[in-house]
């Protein structure tokens, strides 16, 4: 062996197991990781990579399930601060009665500040390294994203009244389409456009939208389908399905995330189908305000695209990514009548790759393989009360939890070292996150 042979990298990660996602189904035993900058240089097993690769730092993870970082594609980050609020209620009164009152009164820049910033180190302490947030102040949460380094779709709001952030349609797509041109071609943030949901945005407004989107390419992602009241009062006002009238504006397309979809039948499915459009399932707080399940199973056997969210915390009530995957799996089977339906390679791909897909990203985000970017995680499956371990993948989906994290790295940067946020400091969070409770709390 000569010094000419041997390849200088930045990060050698070695991992007991390793999960890349492509090629499906697959788990690799002993193998290494190879960073060089913010890509991933090689993955080779690790008595080759001690003949080729000299890396300036190493990390051997004996016990650990290396996979991509996962990509929470729905939220809205800053709700955090009113977790548990107002539990076990339907949805519009949930939403009427306490979530709207809550804005109105609480919602200001520091708000979306802190609140995000919060959802942000929950999500990466379990596994998060991409996340999509749909929220008010969408400059203040794309600028903490990329302040901490963590790569996020922003979606501005769009509605017909006014919130906290604009008094109408004219004012959010104005900010929005600022919004765009500030953040696009970043490498973190990805700005796009979030049409609250078909009750909430008339036509003019939503085909502005399209239109936004058709110029900028930034991707659309809208509310829709989350209950039966939803569907049946469109149905009654105007003879059509929500998804009838999107497909007729224009607004569903490859470029379209369409979030929750819990009740639909097979016209929707061939839209869904016809358009292209992508299907976001946020199963956890679909059971929670009782809206509904999504047929999982009918969407990927028509060929849609479906990738996860948790939604926010105040309907969740948390942003751990493994247990939805988790109840992701475990619905299914019910919905489908079929123990077979969603396994755990399945469930996992949904959370990485399936999103990657989802935001046009897919070439270089969701799955581990050599030139794509190094956004990867590892899962401690040490723990007692995790052994034995047959299948690491079985293991993550349905024997774990997102604490087991103990290592994250977005773009080559570490983010989590054995089990601590290295760019967060959380007792000063908790600081704020406990003035906001005593505020909050009052009302």
């Amino acid at each position: 062996m000569t010094a000419d042979t041997i390849t200088a990298a930045d990060i050698r990660i070695n991992a007991r197991w390793l999960i890349p996602v492509e090629p499906a189904n697959t788990v690799l035993h002993h193998q290494a990781v190879i960073i060089q900058g913010d890509r991933i240089a090689a993955i080779v097993p690790q008595h080759e990579a001690d003949s080729r690769f000299r890396a300036r730092e190493t990390n051997d993870l004996a016990s650990h399930v290396v996979l991509p970082g996962l990509i929470n594609m729905h939220g809205h980050a800053a709700m955090s601060l009113f977790r548990g609020l107002a539990d076990d209620l339907p949805l519009m009164t949930w939403l009427n009665d306490h979530i709207w009152p809550a804005e109105g009164a609480h919602v200001s820049e520091s708000f979306i500040a802190d609140g995000t910033q919060l959802a942000m180190a929950e999500m990466l302490r379990t596994g998060t390294t991409t996340f999509s947030d749909m929220y008010f102040f969408p400059e203040v949460a794309a600028q903490l994203a990329h302040d901490a380094g963590m790569r996020a779709q922003v979606c501005f709001p769009l509605l017909d009244f006014p919130t906290p952030w604009g008094a109408g349609p004219d004012e959010y797509l104005s900010k929005g389409a600022a919004f765009i041109e500030q953040w696009q071609g970043n490498e973190y943030i990805m700005p796009a456009i979030g049409p609250h949901a078909p009750y909430t945005v008339s036509d003019a407004p939503l085909r502005r939208a399209v239109a936004l989107s058709a110029e900028t390419g930034a991707r659309l992602q809208v509310h829709l389908h989350e209950t039966a009241f939803e569907v049946n009062e469109a149905v009654e006002k105007s003879g059509q399905r929500p998804t009838r009238r999107l497909a007729e504006l224009g607004v569903l397309n490859s470029l379209t995330q369409c979030v929750h979809m819990t009740q639909i039948d097979d016209s929707d499915i061939e839209l869904l189908t016809q358009t292209g459009a992508h299907v976001i399932h946020c199963p956890e707080s679909n059971l929670k305000l009782a809206s509904g399940l999504c047929p999982v199973q009918k969407l990927t056997d028509a060929g849609v695209n479906v990738a996860i969210g948790t939604d926010g915390a105040a309907s969740n009530n948390n942003l751990d990514l493994f247990g939805e995957m988790n109840t992701a799996a475990l619905v299914a089977k019910v919905v489908a009548g079929d123990a077979a339906a969603l396994p755990a390679h399945h469930a996992i791909a949904m959370a990485t790759l399936h999103g990657a897909r989802a935001l046009g990203r897919d070439h270089e985000l969701g799955s581990l393989a050599a030139g794509k970017l190094a956004d990867l995680i590892a899962v401690d499956l040490s723990d007692p009360f995790l052994q034995p371990v047959y299948d690491p993948a079985s293991h993550l989906v349905y024997s774990n939890h997102g604490r087991q994290v103990s290592h994250s790295w977005i773009n080559g940067v570490p983010q989590v070292q054995d089990g601590r946020l290295t760019r967060i400091d959380v007792p000063d969070l908790m600081l704020r996150v406990k003035s906001w409770s005593e505020r909050i709390g009052q009302h």
